[in-house]
């Protein structure tokens, strides 16, 4: 839970620290920061405290840092008000206009300790534009701002002609100021509804968003009433906070909740929230802390024995987990998803048996349910062979499995089913690395999420070696363990007692902007991989900065980059270049793809802004070359149904998580440009030499970008600009299809050439040949520009 403490405060104005345990990368990412501000004096501060409660109970979903702009108060004036907020901001400052300088945020809305808050404020947290304001009738027919009025400024319109304008001219400054520079956004009355006379007597209407009272409200009027209703002490908000129906948001909800009253037992559908948001967050054994003694000899709570259990699984506690688990399936409401959890933790265990029949109860309980049909078939028993087996080839056609000693351990994540196409491509990728042979021949193939034994430690000691990857394995919420702190589920003895070589090879530090976890354990087990490791390397520099930042000073330069295999297809598989430059070969059309896992860290309040611009650039494209839809997941395709929706436009679907991966990587290589979200919806065209341009919502499209050197390639979803941008870049690459491929394949080359370096010192550490020194390299067309990067490209050598 982050508290007061975790966000430290500057008193020259900085703003808090960083909390601890939240990635911060808004700076790669473009992510927008929102706050709201109020001024306030030490006889405004019981009006300050009446605004954040009715802030709080007005949206219990909303939780912003909150600016409190004050003349030099001592920081103990805030303490009243620190119980009410989890993220409040003292500030120096001599007025509230100077909310019009917080730099260090894109959206500030600026209210008054006059204001009480009956509905959401949600929807000003999307504006993007000027400085929206209530407009209010003034002498003469013309219109002004409400003196302390309400007011969303976007800093990014803020210049410095607008606050010289505002340094010292109070309040009547502000509509001169707005309405000269062209910013004022006009914003519903329901925003700023005065209730001061003549309106005493006038009911407040239902439509009302904020209220705002002058110095002197008037008593027993209905505006009063609605102010006095947060007049109440920390006790009663929390309270009333807590009772509030439906969604929290989960810092809020931590703040009030915590701690529970002593001498009281707290409700225990309260518990259970609280232990919901800690696992949520990665805190489990927070969440287990809780809701152990809550169902202490209470079987009749199956919802807290599911939360109980799933987070006892992330502890690595599997037997305790099984057993709330099974609490949990006696409930018909919950008994498929428990049953689901329970298939998992048994595969985990190398339980495939028992995997298999808990997804067939599951089923049983809920034959709709899909997570147990995924386990269910899955887990499914191979069929048994007809007759003894004949030395030689196997019936498939593949060749029989070498001796243990003679193959390679895979240690990865094997998608299938109707899973991550990325996640189904890569693995074949980074076998092509080390032969030609990716299968069951020559590889020994192990989930990474499975959990590493005494039996299972054995199998990988008996492989020449041992990799590990690739993909962005360093993230802490997929299949959560606390055995490794990533999802590679091996405990620091077992790793200690590999015997073989062990490479870890294009893993990414995949950890979201804003997403909080506990470095200690993954830290610890990351020092231990790294010690134990022949061959460490990372698929972008930029993992390689963040893991590096981890490790003690001597263990840094271990880290090394390896790019994603999949981003050098064409120099692995030469049936996939492309030596067409006209692109006679392609296809007329342009894929989207967009992510939905972890929304609210990839798009934050700017979702309904991404869907409105990529529809219009849909449009612009659209005049160009047919664009459809490339899901790699069934979730991608909320994109289509919303667009559809909101806009009016539908897309075709191509549906990758149902293709093989050759057809995949076909399909890529055939379209003229790659719009995408997914790292691998960028990565595994580029690799096939078509041109990419990346929605960045996650650092990884960035940092991967910065690889090769081409950054303009890329497009922030919270971009204002979003769909201008889209429509122009897409345009320049259909308009010089073979410069932008050539410039793909130019990019290429020195991805190539540092895998080639890595190979040659990982071929040696696995006793395997090199099967690249024959192979004649990729025809490489010139640059886009005379400038490019020397050594980069091949001369045409080809006879015309």
């Amino acid at each position: 839970m982050t508290t007061p403490a975790d966000r430290r405060t500057d008193p020259t104005g900085g703003g808090p620290a960083a909390v601890p345990d939240a990635d911060d990368r808004r700076a790669v990412t473009g992510k927008r920061r929102t706050a709201f501000a109020a001024w306030t004096d030490e006889a405004r501060m019981p009006g300050l405290l009446v605004l954040l409660r009715s802030l709080a109970l007005a949206d219990p979903t909303v939780c912003e840092d909150f600016l409190v702009l004050h003349p030099g108060l001592p920081d103990s004036a805030f303490d009243a008000a620190r119980r009410l907020h989890p993220r409040l901001v003292p500030r120096h400052a001599r007025s509230r206009l100077d909310a019009f300088r917080a730099a260090d945020y894109d959206t500030v809305v600026v209210l008054g300790t006059g204001m009480v808050v009956l509905g959401s404020l949600l929807p000003l947290l999307t504006l993007r534009t000027g400085v929206a304001a209530v407009p209010q009738p003034g002498q003469g027919g013309g219109r002004t701002v409400l003196d302390g009025g309400l007011l969303v400024v976007q800093r990014q319109d803020v210049t410095d002609t607008l606050l010289d304008a505002l340094a010292g001219g109070g309040e009547d400054a502000v509509d001169r100021a707005l309405t000269e520079a062209g910013l004022l956004e006009p914003l519903g009355s329901r925003y700023d509804v005065p209730a001061g006379r003549p309106y005493d007597d006038t009911p407040v209407p239902g439509s009302t968003v904020v209220l705002h009272f002058g110095a002197d409200p008037a008593p027993g009027t209905p505006a009063q009433e609605a102010r006095e209703r947060y007049e109440m002490d920390d006790e009663a908000f929390r309270a009333a906070y807590c009772a509030l129906p439906g969604p929290k948001h989960p810092e809020l909800l931590l703040h009030c909740a915590l701690p529970f009253p002593e001498g009281r037992r707290a409700p225990v559908d309260l518990v259970r929230q609280v232990a919901e948001v800690h696992r949520q967050q990665g805190r489990y054994d927070e969440a287990v802390a809780l809701l152990t003694p809550a169902v202490a000899d209470r079987p009749d709570l199956p919802r807290c024995h599911e939360t109980l259990g799933i987070s006892l699984m992330a502890l690595s506690r599997y037997e305790e987990a099984e057993a709330h688990l099974l609490l949990a399936t006696v409930s018909p409401d919950f008994a498929a998803r428990a049953y689901g959890q329970l298939a998992r933790l048994a595969w985990l265990l190398g339980r495939g048996d028992d995997a298999h029949a808990y997804a067939r109860e599951g089923l049983d309980a809920d034959p709709t349910d899909g997570n147990c049909h995924a386990w269910y078939a899955r887990t499914r028993p191979a069929p048994a062979p007809v007759g003894e087996a004949a030395p030689g080839p196997a019936p498939n056609g593949e060749a029989a499995p070498a001796p243990a000693h003679e193959q390679l351990a895979h240690v990865a994540l094997f998608a299938d089913g109707q899973e991550n196409a990325g996640d189904k491509v890569l693995p074949e990728a980074v076998r092509m690395c080390f032969g030609p042979d990716t299968g069951p021949a020559r590889w020994h193939e192990r989930s990474v999420h499975r959990l590493v034994d005494e039996s299972v430690l054995e199998e990988l000691n008996a492989r020449r070696g041992i990799v590990v990857g690739g993909g962005g394995l360093f993230l802490p919420d997929t299949a959560p363990n606390s055995n490794s702190g990533w999802q590679w589920n091996i405990p620091d003895d077992a790793l200690a007692r590999i015997t073989t070589p062990l490479a870890v090879f294009a893993v990414g530090y995949n950890v979201f902007d804003g997403q909080r976890y506990r470095r200690e354990r993954f830290a610890e087990s990351l020092r231990a991989l790294v010690g134990k490791s022949a061959f460490f390397g990372l698929r972008n520099q930029g993992s390689v900065d963040r893991v590096r930042e981890l490790l003690p000073e001597e263990m840094r330069d271990r880290v090394r980059y390896q790019p994603c295999p999949t981003t050098v297809a064409r120099h692995l598989d030469p049936a996939l270049d492309d030596r067409l430059e006209d692109g006679t070969d392609r296809d007329d059309t342009v894929l989207i793809n967009c992510a939905y896992d972890r929304a609210g860290l990839r798009f934050g309040h700017d979702y309904g802004h991404f869907l409105a611009e990529t529809a219009a650039a849909v449009r612009a494209i659209g005049a160009r070359a047919e664009v459809r839809y490339a899901a790699h997941m069934p979730a991608d395709e909320k994109f289509v149904h919303d667009l559809r929706r909101e806009h009016g436009t539908a897309l075709p679907v191509e549906p990758l998580y149902l293709f093989s991966n050759d057809r995949i990587r076909e399909l890529y290589r055939r379209t003229r440009l790659v719009i995408g979200m997914r790292g691998h919806a960028g990565m595994i065209p580029f690799g096939c030499g078509t041109p990419v341009i990346s929605l960045v919502s996650h650092p990884k499209l960035a940092y991967f970008l910065a690889d090769i050197d081409r950054p303009d390639w890329g497009v922030s979803v919270h971009d204002r600009a979003l769909g201008a941008r889209l429509a122009e870049r897409a345009a320049h690459v259909l308009d010089d299809h073979p410069a932008a491929v050539a410039d793909v394949h130019g990019r290429q080359e020195h991805l190539w050439s540092v895998t080639r370096a890595n190979l040659a010192e990982l071929q040696g550490l696995f006793g395997l040949p090199d099967h690249f020194a024959e192979r004649p390299a990729p025809y490489v067309p010139g640059p886009r520009t005379a400038e490019a990067a020397p050594g980069l490209h091949l001369p045409d050598t080809r006879t015309k």
